[in-house]
């Protein structure tokens, strides 16, 4: 499953983890995807939306 927003695009980010004594590690942050229904051009249909697509109101709930 693609972790990705089908409305802005927003995907993984990549980073490091640092521990108390600076070992560095990578890492992943997700962003948080929801699968939600919405209603796209008259119709209902489930997309995957990150919550800040949710909460902008970029969507609108079915």
């Amino acid at each position: 499953m693609a972790r990705r927003c089908d409305i802005c695009g927003k995907g993984p980010m990549f980073g490091h983890t640092i521990s108390h004594a600076h070992n560095v590690s990578k890492r992943v942050f997700y962003p948080n995807v929801h699968k939600i229904r919405i209603i796209e051009d008259g119709k209902v249909v489930r997309k995957k939306v990150c919550t800040k697509c949710i909460k902008a109101g970029k969507v609108q709930k079915a």
